[in-house]
């Protein structure tokens, strides 16, 4: 796997199922998302057609076709916080450290800006140290502590707030 070449590129309903299953696996490792399993096609299918309509960013990664990773910045749905997106990545084991986030960023980023968003959150556990540089090296700023917000398999985690101002 260290040696395939990937590509990013924007969704689309092609990619609907296989962003769908990279969602289930990095969940399924209880370690770097806010759910345990990944939500069901049907779920994911809205979720994606949403973006498309609305022009968010939302973009995967692909290795000889195959989704391994994606990110996707969305709408908090609040009249006042039209001009924040919130941000989700992942990317499944066994492609990690081959600069595939890093690009995944990259390329939302720059489509939120097109779109005219001024800032980005996101939130991510505290002992995902891996991530946080990640997102510190595009100007991501720690804007606060939830203290045990995260509860997994009877262990209590902080998670971390973080934000970006594109302006």
């Amino acid at each position: 796997m260290k040696n395939e070449q990937f590509t990013i590129s924007p969704i689309n309903e092609s990619y609907i199922e296989g962003f769908n299953l990279a969602v289930d696996k990095v969940a399924r490792e209880k370690k770097y998302l806010s759910f345990l399993v990944g939500p069901s096609l049907e779920m994911s299918r809205t979720f994606v057609r949403e973006n498309l309509t609305e022009n968010w960013p939302h973009v995967v990664a692909l290795v000889n076709g195959k989704v391994v990773g994606w990110c996707d910045i969305t709408s908090l749905h609040r009249d006042v916080q039209q001009h924040v997106g919130s941000l989700g990545i992942g990317v499944i084991d066994g492609y990690r450290g081959l600069g595939i986030g890093y690009s995944l960023i990259s390329s939302a980023l720059q489509k939120a800006k097109a779109k005219g968003l001024t800032r980005i959150d996101l939130t991510v556990r505290e002992q995902n140290i891996r991530a946080i540089k990640l997102y510190e090296k595009f100007g991501f700023q720690v804007e606060g502590v939830h203290r045990n917000a995260i509860k997994v398999d009877g262990q209590y985690e902080n998670q971390i707030s973080m934000g970006l101002l594109l302006i």
